[in-house]
């Protein structure tokens, strides 16, 4: 096949769960021998490049507003993409679905992945809000197939559009870093500290996690890692409540995040909006014990393998990483049943081949 992957910052992925999405699946694509382009945008990937893990590389402007990135970069893909006549596109966020009619005009066929509720992020407002709900309804409308991540996102779909979806989770079964370079720049000793990854979006709740954190007894380290291009307040308010035994690095990528996910003690997964989340994924896979906000998505993928808590209540974040911390035993039965939930459920391999099922049947 002649696929493109279009909606996603582009590879190497250095952003989100759709850029892993691309990545991975992107280049298990061209190592069963497809075509794979993988459109991308400028000031994330190297325009240069040309090619990445086999996938060829088109990198387009877009305009760097929290509002207008995403959706004029994917106008200038899907148009661009058209001319190319490729055999079946997969496009990523529903907020890409209006686009959908250029590639389809042409005779190709598309695939959308939704991804979770965009509008419930509360860094929308009322416009934004309303058009994700637009955006919603033409993407169980308008492509030749929807997929869904996750089974929450998939009976949502079925009961308010009534539309029929296709669910396809992402893969946890990274490889094992090959040294541990960042644990030393950090002084960081394997086994020793707590992890958060994700973008510092309220949604995400990284203030709140650090509240939490306050409240813990002892000297372990909390390690943030993540970023936001556009949550300037909330960045700021972060690096207001850290105390020292909080450490903030940034956004960290490729070997270094392995790293950092495969010798946490606890991983914590804080976001309440989307479906499957890759990070969540990647750190049972890694065998690692997680504490998870107990929504309906996260529940999905974690539970019997992780502890459930809210900010509040009997079961707040505080009280679980009191109970857990220490627990050597428990902490490597939860690790266990992580990695053993991952092999059953969440593997790179079963990703693609679902996908290539679907992209053979839109050929």
């Amino acid at each position: 096949m002649k696929v493109a992957i279009i909606g996603t910052r582009g590879v190497p992925a250095n952003y989100g769960g759709f850029e892993t999405l691309a990545e991975e699946l992107g280049r298990r694509l061209a190592d069963r021998g497809h075509e794979v382009t993988v459109y991308g945008r400028r000031g994330f990937v190297d325009p240069s490049l040309g090619t990445h893990c086999g996938m060829r590389l088109v990198v387009l402007p877009s305009i760097r507003t929290k509002h207008l990135e995403t959706v004029s970069n994917t106008f200038l893909s899907t148009v661009h993409a058209a001319l190319y006549r490729f055999d079946a596109v997969l496009l990523c966020n529903a907020a890409n679905a209006p686009f959908i009619p250029i590639l389809r005009w042409t005779g190709i066929p598309v695939a959308i992945n939704v991804d979770g509720l965009e509008r419930k992020r509360r860094k929308w407002g009322k416009a934004g809000r309303t058009y994700y709900r637009l955006c919603e309804g033409l993407a169980a409308r308008l492509p030749n197939r929807l997929i869904t991540d996750a089974l929450v996102i998939q009976r949502y779909y079925r009961r308010f559009y009534r539309s029929a979806s296709t669910m396809i989770a992402y893969g946890g079964d990274l490889e094992p870093p090959p040294g541990r370079e960042m644990l030393d720049r950090l002084g960081l000793e394997p086994g020793s500290y707590v992890l958060y990854v994700s973008r510092f979006e309220p949604e995400n709740n990284p203030d709140r996690v650090l509240e939490a954190w306050s409240r813990v007894a002892g000297d372990r380290r909390l390690v943030m890692v993540g970023g936001a291009p556009y949550a300037s307040d909330l960045t700021r308010r972060i690096h207001e409540l850290a105390d020292d035994r909080v450490l903030l690095p940034g956004t960290i990528y490729g070997d270094g995040y392995r790293e950092l996910v495969f010798n946490c003690r606890i991983y914590v997964h804080a976001t309440e909006v989307g479906g499957t989340h890759p990070a969540l994924v990647e750190a049972m896979g890694a065998g690692r014990p997680v504490l998870y906000y107990d929504t309906p998505e996260n529940r999905e993928v974690a539970v019997g393998a992780g502890v459930g808590f809210r900010f509040s209540g009997s079961i707040r974040l505080e009280r679980r990483l009191d109970e857990l911390l220490d627990d050597d035993d428990r902490l490597a039965e939860l690790g266990a049943m992580s990695r053993d939930r991952v092999d059953e459920r969440y593997r790179w391999s079963s990703v693609a081949d679902a996908y290539e099922r679907v992209l053979q049947s839109l050929c």
